[in-house]
């Protein structure tokens, strides 16, 4: 089975060819302007997909409000800004993405989220954060963005770094299915596009192993299957504390 995956890979490789090409040349920026468009149309689907798992994973959320002061909360790859209607009344967003073509669209969600204050919109990569101040924030949020960033373990660096002592990391990704599934072989084979199409997203991360070597006091993880396509089905919802 391993032989015949990585054939398979190799063929989808070869077909991406003139995808590795355009990334090559550089002018595959011109697809992250586009991509805004398309995440927020996905966006809304998987929101209303995993609406109950997103509702359960923020419940806990104004447990990490500081002595009654407002909670801070800090996003790292915001995109579109659907997590805020989870956000607890009152809260402070401090919105980051790697891509500033989704300014427009985090507009939109806070004229339509006016439950919480928008903070600042700040252009920085995960493992990159040298703009927000250390232990600064009370709570971390990251949802589908550890599939694309460059580095986990620097981005949890960086998240550690940030947070309060005893702040929370509030995460749900997409990961690796089991390697003896199909899913599994379909990630594998169809990595190459969906890399793409995706804007960097990595379907093959065992995401959960970097979370359990960061160094957080605890960590609050578990396995579930989302109602999604089979490709993004295995995920990982929890939180951890600094």
């Amino acid at each position: 089975m391993a032989l015949i995956m990585a054939f398979c890979t190799l063929i989808f490789n070869v077909l991406c060819l003139p995808l590795h090409l355009i990334k090559a040349l550089g002018m595959y920026e011109i697809y992250k302007r586009v991509f805004p468009i398309c995440l927020y149309r996905c966006s809304i689907i998987y929101n209303n997909k995993m609406h109950d798992k997103k509702k359960e994973l923020f419940r806990s959320l104004p447990e990490f409000n500081r002595h009654g002061k407002q909670l801070t909360i800090l996003e790292i790859g915001c995109g579109t800004g659907t997590n805020f209607q989870f956000y607890p009344p009152g809260c402070k967003v401090i919105c980051t993405d790697p891509n500033p073509h989704f300014k427009k669209y985090l507009k939109s969600s806070m004229e339509g989220n006016d439950h919480i204050t928008f903070d600042r919109f700040v252009v920085a990569s995960g493992e990159d954060m040298g703009a927000i101040e250390s232990e600064s924030v009370d709570v971390v949020v990251c949802t589908l963005v550890l599939c694309s960033v460059n580095n986990i373990p620097k981005t949890l660096q960086e998240t550690r770094r940030m947070l309060r002592p005893g702040g929370g990391f509030f995460f749900m990704e997409h990961v690796v299915g089991e390697p003896s599934s199909w899913t599994y072989f379909f990630q594998h084979v169809l990595q190459p596009p969906w890399y793409y199409f995706g804007d960097g997203c990595e379907i093959v991360r065992d995401t959960w192993k970097p979370l359990e070597a960061a160094g957080f006091s605890d960590l609050k993880l578990k396995h579930v299957e989302a109602p999604l396509l089979f490709l993004i089905k295995p995920h990982i919802i929890g939180y951890a504390v600094k």
